[in-house]
């Protein structure tokens, strides 16, 4: 915009006569007008000076320079004997912005966004850039699909030639789509491409999850869904000839059509592995993905692709390029296919840089490196190593990177940098659960003590059921090639009545000691041996029967042996929510002959995850464990009994209340055996950055409790469904979940709402 001031000088200087601008040598330079700009800013940006000679050039130099700057809406030049005299007026100064009646755009990410086009409080004030601002508010929310949005500006004048300006945002409703068309399609049912979109008409949900609301990126999104769609179901020439919406005249709803061409379906014909092969041929066929005769399908070359080249990775050709060229056969409708295989250059790794381990030893996090340095770079191992420390705990982000090293076509670096997270955990207090009631705790935890990468943990814990003091302090790698120790001490009483079980009292004190062995990658061995001494007693008016003739029998004061010993397969890739992989756990413990018992417990646990798409992930997990006592002890002790229902195994049903009941007190006593499984789909988190700290499922559970192994009857199993939550607050772990019991005895104890603190996950 051009100020009235600078027009009418530059035409004065244009029409007058040659004679009628004068040069003359500037004895003194004087600015007028200025308030909040200072003298020097100005001279700064002035391109004349005292002692020069002023000429109509220099003149017209002058104006634009100075209203190049933004400060000025008016520049006047004119001379007064010797002394060039500049009058200006300057643009008003921005005091404030306020913003109101916007929801769907946050008020941070707009005054980002007017940030970034100059529209920030203590600048200068420019109404054109305010008129921008306008349009691009009308473009983003055009894109959520809020036509009728509407937005005032209101410029309020203050002292000190000062501005306040308001955007006062009616955002509107969302237009909802009332019609998607797909005209041309005839291979498959306009149902079956609609399923595939994530745009759709309303349905009875809507309120909850926004469907039927129109979205331009959305629609884009599915545009290219649907070319997806038909490209890997053989329709090599598939076309969207044009999309139409309407809106109509009230701006509250939408109409979609989409015009395709479908074309021909096309086969696959002759496939071919070409280039330099430094694998053998005949191992790269095995992981192509397409054959001779099938249907073409795009994901499926590309994947083909993707495999050869991770196949390569994995001896060094970390940046090999597997490029598909297909030869159409149009009268026979056949693409053949050869795969040109570029390996490159086998790349080595010249060093391993970490960063941002500011707490953690460099050697911790070395020694979960599985790529080394001078090898070969080899993509599995680099995953591997990520997934590695991401699974430590110790961090909220790892990120890798392979530079390569300048000067040379055959190394890298391989650049791990961490984000160190929270790795300590000091809690004392007091709170209620929903099984121990009213509990006082104190604990203090250290998964990274001083950043040696040992846990060292110590526990008080005081409520209605337990009171428990306990120290370990676990060594992961107690020897250089990853033996893992822990040694441990701790104190137990239990009053069984206050958990809902049969009546007894028991107080435990041991210790022990236990080492995990490698075996792979992925495998690992346990063995453990623990010392214990146990005191049990019963409330004769309220305790079973049959525990009181159990400790007739054997007594009421044990010393134990046990000797332990487990075998894992652990593939998860990550320590907490983890999404994908499988954890397998078989373990075994026997209270050794030839002290006060002798009795022996087994276990089988797996943990499945399956990421499926929208972010969604399946998880399967089971437990299946039986136990018994031998030689002179005829029986599994009964404080070692099963246990089931509850938060952590069958929820719906009344913690540890599943399975056999002492008939003359009507009191869960537990079994030998148990059966458990649990069936849940985990959603992604609904607002960004929690995906961390909150897990949110549908599951559903079966599980029983029973006398013994043989009693193991699928019939007898108990069902539940519902969702949870699992909450990573700062005071702990919350568990909470919602379950409706299916299938139940008349004697089960149901219990709809449950939670808890602390718990696994």
């Amino acid at each position: 915009m051009r100020s009235r001031g600078w027009l009418f000088l530059l035409l004065l200087l244009l029409v007058a006569p040659a004679h009628a601008f004068k040069p003359f040598v500037i004895a003194d330079i004087q600015v007028k007008g200025l308030q909040r700009i200072s003298l020097g800013t100005t001279f700064n940006y002035l391109p004349v000076k005292v002692g020069e000679t002023l000429t109509k050039e220099k003149a017209s130099a002058a104006v634009r320079a100075l209203f190049k700057t933004g400060f000025f809406e008016d520049v006047r030049l004119y001379r007064q004997g010797r002394e060039l005299v500049i009058e200006v007026k300057e643009r008003p100064s921005i005091a404030k912005i306020e913003i109101f009646g916007n929801e769907d755009l946050s008020t941070e990410d707009l005054n980002t966004a007017l940030k970034q086009v100059g529209l920030v409080e203590g600048r200068v004030f420019n109404r054109s850039i305010l008129d921008q601002v306008q349009q691009e508010l009308h473009r983003q929310y055009f894109s959520l699909g809020k036509y009728a949005v509407k937005i005032e500006t209101t410029i309020k004048p203050l002292e000190r030639n000062r501005v306040e300006v308001t955007l006062d945002i009616n955002e509107g409703q969302a237009a909802q789509i009332r019609q998607i068309n797909i005209v041309g399609a005839e291979a498959f049912p306009e149902s079956r491409l609609l399923g595939e979109f994530q745009l759709s008409t309303p349905t009875m949900i809507s309120f909850i999850d926004s469907s039927g609301k129109y979205s331009k990126q959305q629609l884009l999104g599915d545009l290219e869904t649907l070319r997806s769609f038909y490209l890997d179901r053989g329709y090599l020439h598939f076309n969207i000839e044009s999309t139409q919406v309407s809106i109509t005249p009230t701006k509250r709803d939408v109409y979609i059509t989409i015009n395709v061409s479908e074309g021909e379906r096309y086969h696959v014909g002759k496939v071919q592995i070409a280039g330099n092969l430094v694998v053998p041929e005949s191992e790269l066929r095995q992981l192509l993905q397409v054959h001779d005769g099938q249907v073409f399908s795009r994901r499926d070359v590309a994947e083909s692709s993707s495999k050869i080249s991770e196949r390569l990775g994995i001896d060094g050709y970390a940046f090999a390029n597997v490029n598909a060229a297909p030869q159409v056969d149009e009268e026979r409708r056949i693409v053949d296919l050869t795969f040109f295989v570029d390996p490159g250059n086998r790349v080595y790794v010249r060093r391993i840089n970490i960063t941002g381990n500011t707490k953690t030893r460099d050697e911790v996090v070395r020694r979960e490196i599985r790529q080394m340095e001078g090898g070969w770079l080899s993509t599995p191992l680099v995953d591997r190593s990520k997934i590695r420390l991401q699974r430590l705990g110790f961090f909220d982000g790892v990120n890798v990177e392979t530079p390569p090293v300048p000067g040379t076509n055959d190394q890298v670096d391989l650049n791990f940098d961490v984000t160190e997270g929270s790795t300590g955990n000091f809690s004392a207090g007091m709170g209620y659960g929903q099984t121990q009631g009213l509990l006082f705790n104190l604990s203090v935890t250290f998964k990274n003590f001083l950043g040696t990468g040992n846990r060292v943990s110590a526990e008080m814990n005081n409520s209605r059921i337990n009171t428990i003091y306990r120290f370990s302090h676990t060594d992961p790698y107690f020897t250089d090639d990853g033996v893992s120790r822990t040694l441990s001490v701790h104190y137990r009483s239990t009053d069984a009545n206050a958990a809902n079980l049969a009546s007894y009292l028991s107080d435990t004190y041991g210790a022990g000691v236990n080492f995990g062995v490698p075996l792979s990658e992925f495998n690992r061995i346990g063995v453990g041996l623990d010392l214990k001494n146990t005191r049990i007693s019963t409330v004769e008016a309220i305790s079973p029967q049959s525990y009181i003739d159990w400790l007739s029998a054997n007594g009421s004061a044990f010393d134990t042996f046990l000797l332990s010993g487990s075998w894992s397969y652990d593939t998860r890739n990550k320590a907490i929510f983890a999404d994908r992989g499988f954890y397998h756990q078989l373990s075994a413990s026997i209270a050794v002959p030839g002290l006060d018992l002798s009795y022996y417990k087994t276990s089988y646990r797996i943990k499945s995850y399956h990421p499926l798409f929208w972010g969604l992930v399946w998880y399967m997990g089971g437990t299946v464990a039986a136990g018994d006592g031998y030689g002179d002890t005829g029986s599994l002790p009964f404080w070692e009994h099963y246990f089931a229902g509850g938060v952590n195994s069958v929820r719906g049903f009344r913690a540890n209340t599943l399975g056999p009941r002492e008939t003359d007190i009507d009191r869960p006593v537990g079994g030998s055996a148990k059966l458990v499984g649990n069936f849940e789909l985990y959603f992604p988190a609904p607002f960004e950055g929690a995906e961390k700290s909150l897990r949110l499922s549908a599951f559903v559970d079966a599980g029983n409790v029973f006398a013994g192994f043989q009693d193991i009857a699928v019939d007898e199993l108990r069902v539940s469904a519902g969702v949870s939550a699992i909450w990573l607050s700062p005071v702990g772990a919350l568990a909470f979940s919602w379950g409706w019991p299916v299938k139940f005895g008349d004697e089960d104890q149901k219990e709809l709402f449950q939670f808890t603190i602390g718990t696994g996950f």
